[in-house]
């Protein structure tokens, strides 16, 4: 059977390293030297394995920390750096704004306050007019019957003069006041919300001024004869007789020297 032939022996094996010194007290003596050489580039090498694995881990911990530097900025950014934040300006602009505002709200109420006060203060003078026109009303009407009764005592003098004594209403039929309260309520239709319904009682004096006109000779009064206190004072004749003026259902003519007002009806 065929056996392969030993290879020689190569130059770099053992056997031919101790033949070449022959000083070599043994076969692996020349080991010796060339073990420690190996074990100083292992340590040397496990070093520097150890220096790169530090080196790593520097790296990770360097890298986690930048990342969370890197994200606090970015939330930073977002909830702090906003670009249309108002700025000083902006905040003494708007404080600015709310103090003209609340400025304007207190000259308001003061102005609103005054006008209340002047209000109260002209109706407090319409009413000492009214009062003060009702007395004098009250006065001259005691001065007439005063007149008159002295004229009657003395009616036996020639030289005196018979007092004219006002029309009575004339009496009315059913239809005829029928046909009346029609008219009135016609007119006083044409007139301003108060007249109408918004003051009862003026109303009412507006019926009675408006039959004053329907029962006077010509329908041609004074403000005087339709005065009857202390229903129907001065102040309210005149009130209801502009009323009915600016209407055009009253004309009025002064061209006598006498004020008289002559119904034209609508």
């Amino acid at each position: 059977m065929p056996r392969t032939p030993l290879r020689r022996v190569s130059q770099g094996s053992l056997f031919a390293v101790s033949a070449s010194d022959p000083d070599a007290q043994s076969d692996t003596d020349f080991l010796d030297a060339a073990v420690s050489e190996l074990a100083d580039e292992a340590e040397r090498l496990q070093a520097n394995v150890e220096g790169i694995k530090q080196l790593s881990e520097s790296l990770a911990t360097f890298n986690e920390s930048f990342a969370s530097w890197l994200y606090v900025m970015q939330m930073n950014a977002l909830t702090i750096d906003w670009p249309q934040a108002p700025t000083d300006a902006h905040i003494r602009y708007h404080y600015e704004c709310i103090r003209g505002v609340f400025i304007l709200a207190a000259e308001r109420d003061a102005i609103a306050a005054m006008e209340a006060l002047q209000q109260e203060q002209a109706k407090a003078a319409a009413a000492a007019r009214e009062a003060e026109l009702t007395k004098t009303m009250e006065q001259t009407e005691m001065e007439i019957t005063y007149t008159a009764g002295h004229t009657t005592t003395n009616a036996s003098i020639p030289s005196a003069k018979p007092v004219k004594k006002k029309p009575g209403k004339p009496k009315l039929t059913a239809k005829d006041k029928k046909e009346r309260s029609i008219e009135i309520e016609k007119i006083i239709l044409c007139l301003p919300l108060e007249f109408r319904g918004s003051d009862p009682t003026l109303r009412r004096h507006m019926e009675m001024v408006i039959e004053g006109f329907f029962n006077a000779p010509n329908r041609t009064v004074k403000l005087t004869d339709l005065i009857t206190p202390p229903d129907l004072s001065q102040a309210r004749v005149n009130k209801c007789l502009i009323a009915l003026v600016n209407r055009k259902v009253v004309q009025k003519n002064s061209s006598t020297g006498t004020v008289l007002y002559h119904w034209q009806g609508i």
